[in-house]
């Protein structure tokens, strides 16, 4: 996982795209989960940033996918036309994921 934590300056970016290059190489794995949460208020500051990290990401022969999108973040995402996968998230009043609820023995199926 990658954590951003904000504002990213410009010369941060490289060092960012690098470091989601070796977690690409290392994990073996063909996504690496961006922790959004810490960005801050978002911008096209954030836009680019995230842009170049997917390209990064689709060049070493993976993908990028956010966590905790703050709503505004996901609105300027789509504004702009930049389609990312985004982790699932527990809606209010919805139990987690791998939570099971209680069934009572005799309770008709819906």
């Amino acid at each position: 996982m990658l954590v951003l934590t904000g504002p990213v300056t410009r010369d941060e970016v490289t060092g960012l795209c690098d470091d989601l290059r070796g977690l690409l190489e290392v994990s073996g794995f063909g996504i690496v989960v961006v922790d959004v949460g810490g960005l801050g208020p978002p911008g096209l500051w954030a836009v680019e940033l995230l842009a170049r990290l997917e390209l990064t990401a689709r060049r070493a022969g993976g993908r990028t996918r956010l966590r905790a999108a703050d709503p505004a973040l996901r609105a300027l995402l789509d504004l702009v036309g930049l389609r990312f996968q985004m982790e699932r998230q527990v809606e209010q009043g919805e139990p987690a994921g791998g939570v099971e609820e209680a069934v009572q023995t005799g309770d008709t199926a819906l």
